[in-house]
């Protein structure tokens, strides 16, 4: 297939263009690099699936339309977007005008030529997990940051268009993601972040109390879930989690990675009223629809992270 990927050279976009390409498809990547890098997805240019990389804007319609027109794409993969809590309450603007406006863009486009859209939302959506079985999809949203009511609107516009046009369309809810090619700094996730300070000799900081959990994904896991839900019509029109299975607790997070109590710090949290205390993924509808559940534990994935951070400059 001909397939597009917006925000391609982002951290989980690099690895769902691997597993396409690895899969035999043809891949497009469209990417602004304000969160992405080129570097992340250089080693496939010479791969004869690769198309083309696209330094551009979603945001940009005439540069979607000319894409779309000229290339009959079966299905858009759009990871492109704004990915900080923390920016998106300092600056909302940007983040709803590239999550929920750039998405109207690229979901017009995909109608227009009948394009599958599978648009990548976020855990932070939710309410705080209060059932030990895990949030499911079913779970209250709560959108305690301008980019999570951003996502929220834009998965929001994309159901509407599989109901209103029939289009073939999926939200998914990746719990949060963390492996190789992350960013270790600050618009890095808690792992990255936390290993790469073991790395350098220094000490970890930690907003608030530390007591706030998190269902943390490897990122490989996270892109054979993204890329399974383009492939499967079961999953249309829903909305699909995807996490470990597991939560776990910053600090315990830190001591797992930094095995010192004395390199952990706690510090005053700059947004509390964004953070959500306890996130644990129920990923039962992603097993049951898609055959998909997770492979990697945490301290596999952890081990593999710290492994690639430690072989690497590219930080």
């Amino acid at each position: 297939m001909n397939v597009l990927v917006t925000g391609g050279a982002g951290f989980i976009g690099r690895w769902v263009v691997k597993r396409l390409l690895q899969d035999g498809h043809q891949v497009w990547v469209l990417d602004d690099l304000s969160n992405g890098r080129r570097e992340n997805i250089e080693e496939f240019f010479q791969h004869p699936g690769f198309r083309e990389f696209i330094h551009g804007d979603i945001k940009d319609e005439a540069k979607l339309q000319k894409l779309f027109a000229e290339h009959s794409f079966a299905i858009c993969y759009h990871l492109g977007a704004s990915i900080n809590v923390q920016d998106s309450i300092d600056d909302p603007r940007t983040t709803f005008e590239n999550d929920a406006v750039g998405t109207f863009y690229v979901l017009e486009q995909c109608r227009k030529h009948q394009v599958k859209i599978v648009f990548m939302s976020t855990c932070m959506v939710y309410d705080r997990c209060s059932d030990e079985n895990g949030i499911t999809e079913l779970h209250p949203i709560k959108p305690a940051s301008p980019y999570a009511g951003s996502k929220i609107a834009g998965e929001n516009l994309v159901l509407s268009y599989y109901f209103a046009y029939g289009l073939p369309t999926v939200v998914i809810r990746p719990f949060n993601t963390y492996g190789p090619f992350q960013k270790t700094g600050g618009e890095g996730g808690v792992v990255a972040i936390f290993v790469k300070r073991k790395l350098d000799g220094g000490t970890v900081q930690i907003y608030g109390d530390g007591t706030q959990t998190r269902d943390l994904l490897y990122v490989e896991d996270c892109a054979r879930f993204v890329v399974e839900a383009g492939y499967s019509d079961a999953v249309n029109g829903q909305i699909v989690n995807a996490g470990l299975g597991r939560d776990i607790s910053i600090n315990e997070l830190a001591m797992l990675i930094m095995q010192d109590p004395e390199r952990i710090q706690h510090v005053e949290h700059i947004h509390p009223q964004s953070e959500i205390q306890k996130l644990l993924c129920n990923y039962e509808k992603a097993k049951r629809l898609l055959g998909w559940q997770p492979e990697i534990s945490l301290e596999e994935g952890i081990r593999r992270t710290e492994e690639w951070i430690a072989s690497t400059n590219l930080i």
